[in-house]
C-alpha cells in the first residue's frame, strides 16, 4: 500500500502547484507584494494560528504514541508563541499597533477555515484531524522552499524572515514529524477512514490556497455594509 502522504500529495497536485503560482506567493517571492496585502495577511494568519493551535492541542489529547503527542502539543505550543513573535517582529517592522490590528476583520476565508479545523477537531477521528492539519505544514514547506531555490542572489527581499522561516531545517523536521504520523494513523486505518483522510487533507490545502487568495484581495464581508 503506497504511503498516504504521497498519495495524498499526488492527489492534491494541481493545488499545490497553484499556489506556487498565485500572485501572492509570486510578489512576495520577488519583495514586490504590497505592504498592505501582507499586512492585512499577517493581521489574518496571527488569528489563524489560534484555532490551528487548538485543533493541534485536540490531535495531542488523542495521539495513540507517545512521540505523536509530544509534537502535536509542541506543534500547539509553536503555533500560539513561537509563529507570534515572528508577526510582531513584522508588525514592529510596518508600524502596526493593537488598534490597527484590531480595525483588520476577520475575513470570511479565515474564520471558515479555523472553524473547518475546529470542526474536525470536535466531530471527526484522530487520522481525520491530522490529515486535515498536515497541509499547513507541509504546503508552508513547499512555499519557502521553492522560493528560496529560485531566489537570485543580491537582491533584499522585505519578506526575507518570512521566507526563511518556513524554508530551514527546523521548520523541515516539524513537517517530517508531521507526515509520519499521518501515515502511521492511515497505515492501520481501514478504507472508509482513508478516504475520509484524503478527503480532510485535499478540503485543507484548498483553504490553503483560499487565504492567500484572500489575503491578496484584501477579502472583506460582502455584507458588511448591510450591518
Amino acid at each position: 500500500m503506497p504511503g498516504f502522504c504521497d498519495e495524498a500529495w499526488r492527489h492534491t497536485a494541481k493545488l499545490q502547484q497553484s499556489v506556487l503560482t498565485h500572485p501572492f506567493n509570486e510578489e512576495l517571492a520577488a519583495g514586490t507584494l504590497s505592504p498592505e496585502r501582507f499586512q492585512f495577511y499577517l493581521a489574518q494568519d496571527a488569528r489563524y494560528l489560534l484555532g490551528f493551535g487548538r485543533a493541534l492541542a485536540v490531535a495531542a489529547t488523542r495521539a495513540p504514541a507517545p512521540a505523536d503527542l509530544s509534537f502535536f502539543a509542541g506543534a500547539a505550543r509553536e503555533a500560539v508563541v513561537v509563529e507570534r513573535l515572528l508577526h510582531e517582529g513584522y508588525f514592529e517592522k510596518f508600524g502596526l499597533s493593537e488598534a490597527d490590528l484590531d480595525a483588520i476583520e476577520t475575513s470570511p476565508t479565515c474564520l471558515a477555515y479555523t472553524s473547518y479545523l475546529l470542526a474536525v477537531a470536535q466531530t471527526g477521528g484522530y487520522p481525520e484531524l491530522i490529515a486535515a492539519l498536515l497541509p499547513c505544514f507541509w504546503i508552508y514547506q513547499h512555499v519557502g522552499e521553492h522560493i528560496v531555490a529560485n531566489q537570485r542572489g543580491g537582491e533584499e527581499n522585505p519578506y526575507q524572515a518570512w521566507i526563511d522561516t518556513y524554508a530551514d531545517e527546523e521548520f523541515a523536521a516539524a513537517v517530517t514529524s508531521c507526515r509520519a504520523a499521518v501515515d502511521r494513523a492511515a497505515g492501520s486505518a481501514d478504507a472508509v477512514t482513508r478516504s475520509s483522510m484524503l478527503a480532510a487533507f485535499t478540503r485543507a490545502c484548498e483553504y490553503e490556497w483560499l487565504f492567500w487568495d484572500s489575503a491578496y484581495r484584501l477579502e472583506a464581508w460582502p455584507t458588511a455594509h448591510l450591518r
